[in-house]
């Protein structure tokens, strides 16, 4: 029996509550029982029936509500149970039930206190049957005894402050389909608002595009390990799994998705990749536009088509751009040494977009009379091979003596072999040196021998000199000399009576060293005979004293006769010319012929009859005016003389009105010019006198001075060509220098260049216009002097001598070097001398390699005699060619610094950066590239350069060592 009497308020205490507002649950929480959501009778289990009632209630809203009671408190030992329906787990092996409760205050109640209580006992019955109607107690595991923390007096009612009680319990491992609740009142007054049991997920979510489903939390708090499924349009990068804790959230994610190739992720999921842009790895998160020479014109593309002729190698990432062949190699150089070849060559000026260049050397043997070629065999050699040449050069051995070669120097790159365009090569023409091994007549006494010999039969080339070297038999080793000469005789004297002697010849032609010839042996006698040697069999022939007196009168007459073919005019011939000692290695210099100078003829015009050949001027045909010279137009134009090819010329005229000095001084040139016959110097054709204007000819040189030529190849050269054209101007002054000839103005604009990258010596005037730039010379009592390339000894007391030349030589090294940059830069005539005197250097130029600047360093030698002559400079020059490992290490500019110049000014505009390294061209290209300020450009690759238009190698180096030097000092851009 209820006694409400004593707590009239239970059945109105819900409305104290917002009930709405606990109906929100969290998302994670499955709701399996919820009391106060039912529309009608709980349909509880009481037991015993006048122990809990069921009450029904309006909340604030009106919307009815269930509540159970029991306030049987008046009397002892009571057992009242209250039995849910069948609760489904729904798969759950941890349930949670919430209770929500008001309990009386039993010290509220006076005279109760022995059988008022102020807790109850929840209990749990799990089974796989429905419908049970009634379940013993001891079937029951117990879950607590519930214990209110707030309870209710009378006066809490009245004046409606009464407090609700919120208690959570739960229960784990549960296996069967369902349970049942049971609540025990054991004699408290308990109003049981609400029952709410749920279980708890971890719910539904998308983590690094795989998908993870809802999963029901485990039991013990034990955490579920779940494998994630991927979203649509990825694929398993590494198998994604995460972690479903007892609290029902995700823990620790593992592996992932990604989205499959043509699609991007945005937003947990995966979208194709529109037309133009593509996605090729798994790795790549987002599409990428089309590499340059690329499309795409579908959605969801893997890879971009390459445009037509563009090509992407198998190896290539589909990120690279598309990129073609290359064109030809440029620049060939080669170095004709017996039958060997060294050439050289510039990459391609186009790449292709690639730096995966290489080189292929094919060989075909061609016949001068009939042109027809032919395959060269396997017989020659490739150093160091000839098919995938990683760098441009190549050394080929081997070749058969005088024949005419034609190499195709082919560049390939890694689309090479998927073009059906033709390979691009460049073809290189080589003729080998032709054994001269006839000795003809020889004439022997006591301690000399005459020899006479011929040249190349086939060879069209002019013999520079003959070479001859002898040496004791058997005693070739330790002591053997080399002469040499321009005549086809020469007579070797101070030998042994009565001893054996070899002999070898080889000639020294336009086109490079020839080969030796087979060994003579030849023995002195005890007295003077002469013999004569047939070129088919030596046979020796005693001749009267007599009939030897006429022929050695026969042979030395030749001899004076072929001299002076040869442009040499001497009154006696020395007999030790040429001759060059070498005793255990080392050299003893020889003798030097002496150009005669036109000043020295009483009769000027006499000097050109006999060095200059006059030329109809029918023969020539002027073409195009190349310049301008102190006396008048530079032309170029061609020259077809008699029984000969045509050739290309250039044409200097004398202008109209010219005096008779001037005309003299004109020609006092080419009586220069006409002296001197080799390969690095520029060869005089002839001149006309008979007819106005008068004219000088030489020889045509297409890519025109040097220093102009440099400047527009800016860094396009390899340091080994940039040797051989030091090794050219280096060999020409050497045989100036023998010849005693000084040259006064040794610079990169008196340097003329030819298709082949030959550098010839030039500008032979004897009065010289050095530049227009007034600062160029220093006038002096004697003239003027170009300071900035002329040795202290020859500023001071106008010593001019070879070794002037020399120093001379150093400043056009460093010219080549720097690709014709002004010596001394902005510096005056007189800062240069000031600095110079102090001791001041040059610095190395950017890449100069340190055994080059050593070199410039020792032709800078303030005592003339310290610095080195020009042969020695071939020599070195020889040795670096042939060692280009010598070459790697590089100077290091910074250490050098002018002490006339201040050691650097700020700038703070793009304008200004641009204008101190001399390429405000370039401006535009920045600007139109978003470079617009001097913090955006310090972060430029090549490759960026490359991208705005700048192309040319050396200005990028000197851009990119701008600004690294910023990047390395860590300050602002200053030049």
């Amino acid at each position: 029996m209820s006694f409400w009497w004593i707590c009239p308020a239970l059945v109105t205490l819900c409305t104290l509550f917002n009930t709405q507002a606990l109906r929100i649950y969290p998302p994670n929480e499955v709701t399996l029982l919820d009391s106060m959501s039912a529309l009608g009778d709980l349909g509880w289990v009481a037991y015993p029936l006048e122990g809990w009632e069921e009450i029904s209630v309006m909340d604030e809203r009106n919307t009815p509500m269930r509540t159970y009671q029991v306030c049987n408190v008046l009397e002892v030992n009571q057992n009242n149970w209250l039995r849910t329906s069948f609760i489904p787990r729904g798969g759950a092996q941890r349930i949670y039930i919430e209770i929500k409760f008001t309990l009386r205050d039993c010290n509220s109640l006076p005279g109760l206190s022995g059988t008022c209580k102020e807790t109850f006992n929840m209990y749990y019955y799990e089974s796989n049957n429905t419908n049970l109607w009634f379940i013993k107690e001891n079937y029951y595991h117990k879950i607590d005894t519930i214990a209110a923390d707030e309870s209710f007096t009378q006066v809490d009612v009245g004046d409606r402050v009464m407090k609700l009680n919120t208690e959570v319990r739960d229960i784990s491992n549960l296996s069967k389909k369902g349970f049942y609740l049971a609540f025990q009142d054991v004699g408290a007054c308990i109003a049981l608002v609400s029952v709410r049991v749920f279980y708890k997920k971890c719910s539904m979510t998308i983590r690094n595009l795989a998908q993870f489903p809802d999963t029901v939390t485990g039991g013990d708090s034990a955490l579920v390990e779940v494998k994630g499924s991927c979203v649509n349009n990825s694929v398993e990068f590494e198998i994604p799994k995460m972690y479903c804790s007892a609290d029902g959230g995700w823990l620790v994610p593992i592996g992932r998705c990604a989205c499959k190739p043509g699609y991007e992720e945005k937003k947990d999921s995966c979208h194709s990749c529109r037309p133009g842009y593509y996605k090729a790895l798994l790795t790549d998160t987002y599409c990428a536009k089309c590499p340059p020479h690329s499309f795409s014109i579908q959605n969801s593309s893997a890879e971009c088509t390459c445009e037509k002729g563009f090509h992407r190698a198998e190896s290539d990432p589909k990120s690279m751009p598309c990129t073609k062949p290359p064109s030809a190699p440029d620049n060939p150089i080669t170095t004709v040494n017996e039958t060997s070849v060294i050439m050289d060559w510039s990459p391609p000026k186009d790449r292709g977009g690639r730096s995966d260049i290489m080189y292929n050397i094919h060989c075909r043997r061609c016949q001068s009379e009939t042109q027809k070629c032919s395959a060269c065999g396997s017989g020659i050699h490739y150093i160091p091979r000839q098919f995938g040449l990683s760098q441009p050069r190549v050394l080929v051995t081997d070749l058969l003596p005088y024949t005419n070669y034609t190499f195709d120097i082919e560049a390939l790159n890694g689309v090479s072999d998927l073009s059906t365009y033709p390979k691009q090569f460049i073809s290189v023409n080589v003729t080998t040196s032709q054994v001269v091994n006839v000795i003809l007549k020889e004439r022997r006494s006591k301690d000399s021998v005459t020899l006479a010999f011929q040249g190349p039969e086939k060879s069209n080339d002019i013999v520079v000199e003959y070479e001859v070297i002898y040496y004791e038999k058997n005693q070739k080793e330790q002591n053997y000399t080399v002469l040499k000469t321009r005549s086809n005789f020469m007579t070797v004297e101070g030998l042994k009576p009565g001893t054996t002697y070899v002999f070898r010849v080889r000639a020294h032609t336009v086109g490079g060293q020839g080969i030796y010839g087979g060994e003579i042996e030849l023995e002195t006698s005890t007295e003077d005979i002469i013999a004569i040697v047939d070129p088919n069999q030596i046979t020796i022939l005693a001749i009267s004293v007599a009939g030897g007196i006429v022929l050695l009168i026969f042979l030395v007459t030749c001899f004076f006769v072929s001299g002076r073919h040869c442009g040499y005019i001497k009154a006696k011939q020395d007999p030790d010319e040429d001759k060059m000692h070498f005793q255990h290695g080392r050299v003893k210099l020889p003798g030097s012929r002496t150009y005669i100078h036109p000043h020295t003829y009483e009769d000027p015009n006499q000097a050109v009859r006999d060095f200059a050949k006059e030329i109809d001027a029918s023969s020539i045909r002027i073409e195009r005016v190349i310049g301008a010279g102190e006396f008048g137009e530079v032309c170029s134009g061609r020259l077809k003389l008699p029984s000969k090819r045509e050739i290309y010329v250039a044409i200097k005229s004398l202008k109209a009105g010219y005096t008779e000095k001037q005309r003299r001084d004109f020609l006092g040139e080419a009586s220069i010019m006409g002296q001197f016959d080799h390969p690095n110097i520029i060869r005089l054709e002839g001149v006309v006198t008979k007819c106005k204007p008068v004219m000088i000819i030489t020889e045509f040189m297409e890519n025109g001075s040097l220093d102009s030529f440099l400047k527009k190849h800016d860094g396009q050269f390899t340091v080994i060509q940039l040797l051989g054209m030091l090794r050219g101007i280096a060999s020409g002054m050497k045989y100036l220098s023998d010849m005693n000839y000084v040259h006064r103005d040794l610079a990169a604009r008196n340097i003329l260049v030819n298709s082949n990258l030959v550098c010839k010596v030039s500008d032979f005037g004897l009065s010289r216009v050095l530049e227009d730039d007034p600062e160029a010379a220093y006038t002096t009592r004697g003239g003027k002097i170009p300071i900035r390339w002329t040795a202290p000894e020859a500023i001071a007391y106008r010593k001019f001598t070879s070794a002037s030349d020399v120093w001379s030589y150093g400043i056009v090294m460093w010219e080549i070097n720097s690709y014709g940059e002004r010596p001394y830069w902005e510096m005056s005539n007189q800062d240069v001398i000031k600095a110079i005197d102090e001791g001041y250097r040059l610095p190395p130029p950017m890449d100069c390699p340190v055994v080059l600047h050593q070199l410039m360093l020792d032709c800078w030698q303030k005592c003339r005699s310290d610095r080195p002559k020009f042969g020695q400079i071939v020599n070195i020059l020889d040795k670096f060619i042939r060692a280009p490992s010598s070459l790697i290490e590089l100077a290091n500019s910074s250490e050098w610094q002018d002490p006339s110049i201040p050691d650097s000014y700020p700038v703070t505009t793009l304008e200004q950066w641009l204008e101190a390294l001399k390429m405000s061209h370039y401006l535009e290209h920045f600007t139109m590239a978003g470079y617009v300020t001097l913090d955006s450009v310090m972060y430029l690759n090549s490759s960026e350069l490359g991208r705005i238009g700048i192309t040319i190698t050396g200005h990028q180096k000197k851009i990119l060592s701008s600004v690294q030097n910023v990047q390395a000092l860590g300050t602002q851009l200053q030049i």
